[in-house]
């Protein structure tokens, strides 16, 4: 009886999930001032929302199944939910891999959350989403110059790599050089990210807050908020390019003992947009890549202090803080020739790449997605 209660529940709700958001979509479409766009989303958003309905009616039936009836505390309980927790990941990793978009965004914060989540998700979504992004075909990174710009980047730069020497949940970025020589890096958004974004963190909202009502003790409301608050934000390049900008403004006014020692690519502002940043292109070593870091003279333990006393700085002075610190976004490089370190012993100190407070992928030479 219970068995057949769940799957009823189940299946009415990947059935009314997909029934409202394809009216939804329908909706769109009367209502979108581009009618491509509109149809589009018409396609695809009641697509995802199947995906997303079956795939959260199996985990949320999974665990009322396998764990029904098996005492709190029992071994034979903490045994099956950790096997409820693997199957569970990998098809929310699926989920995230096939929709694409934010989804894959929200793999990779899941990744990050080992304090709040399941030890499985946390590992599963780590070692995957981090590896494995999306990459846009270089005439749909001419489309997004052509809306933004109004020319193909073969127009605007001297040189332009068509191949992405990184991507990310968000964007990808390019190599190119100005046409005074200068080699830059671009950042261009994937263009599903802006057709897609809105919509898909509705069917997530949606889904989340029906699964709390089906099941109370499945409460990841949370999440979805603040998913909808960091969003928009990451998806205009130019709050990015703003919160660089302040970052090391911030050193330089409040911390000039060690704002030598971090530094920032400089924005071209003149051909940036909320979904194109074009940046200084910066070589350097990943803050964790010890090897490296020691092949050009520089003492990690100086590395290590010089990275502590900065988001001391920031944390405790600035109020204004680097909220993505992982080994791709905080980038090595020795300080130019006859500048002593930090310490004063006659090594040079590297300059840690601070990109902003607000950044997806790191446009100065490395990406981590």
């Amino acid at each position: 009886m219970a068995a057949r209660s769940l799957w009823r529940t189940r299946t009415k709700l990947a059935v009314a999930a997909t029934a409202i958001f394809s009216g939804g979509a329908a909706a769109t479409i009367a209502t979108s001032e581009d009618p491509a766009t509109a149809a589009k989303l018409c396609t695809i958003v009641p697509l995802r929302l199947a995906r997303d309905a079956v795939t959260a009616a199996s985990i949320a039936f999974d665990y009322e199944y396998s764990l029904w009836g098996l005492p709190e505390g029992s071994i034979e309980r903490s045994k099956v939910k950790h096997e409820v927790h693997l199957r569970s990941a990998h098809k929310l990793q699926e989920l995230c891999f096939r929709n694409g978009g934010i989804y894959i965004k929200l793999g990779q914060h899941i990744g990050q959350l080992e304090y709040l989540v399941p030890q499985e998700y946390v590992q599963i979504m780590r070692d995957s989403m981090l590896n494995k992004c999306p990459i846009s075909s270089y005439d749909q990174v001419c489309d997004v110059f052509k809306k933004e710009l109004g020319e193909t980047p073969d127009k605007i730069f001297k040189e332009f790599d068509p191949v992405p020497i990184a991507s990310a949940s968000l964007a990808q970025v390019h190599v190119a050089k100005m046409l005074d020589g200068q080699r830059v890096a671009v950042k261009v958004q994937h263009t599903h990210m802006t057709d897609t974004a809105a919509a898909d963190n509705a069917v997530v909202g949606f889904l989340v807050n029906t699964l709390h009502s089906l099941f109370p003790s499945f409460d990841y409301r949370w999440l979805v908020d603040e998913m909808s608050e960091s969003l928009p934000k990451e998806l205009d390049f130019l709050v990015e390019a703003k919160n660089s900008e302040k970052c090391v403004d911030n050193f330089r006014k409040l911390s000039p003992h060690i704002s030598d020692y971090v530094y920032a690519p400089k924005v071209h502002w003149n051909l940036s947009t909320s979904k194109l940043l074009i940046m200084e292109f910066m070589d350097g070593a990943q803050v964790n890549d010890v090897k490296t870091i020691q092949s050009l003279g520089i003492r990690p333990y100086e590395v290590a202090t010089l990275v502590s006393q900065a988001f001391a700085e920031m944390m405790f002075k600035h109020g204004f803080v680097h909220c993505d610190p992982h080994a791709a976004n905080l980038l090595v490089r020795p300080l130019p020739s006859g500048k002593w370190s930090i310490t004063g012993d006659g090594f040079v100190i590297s300059r840690f790449l601070i990109y902003s407070a607000n950044h997806p992928p790191t446009p100065g030479g490395v990406v981590n997605k």
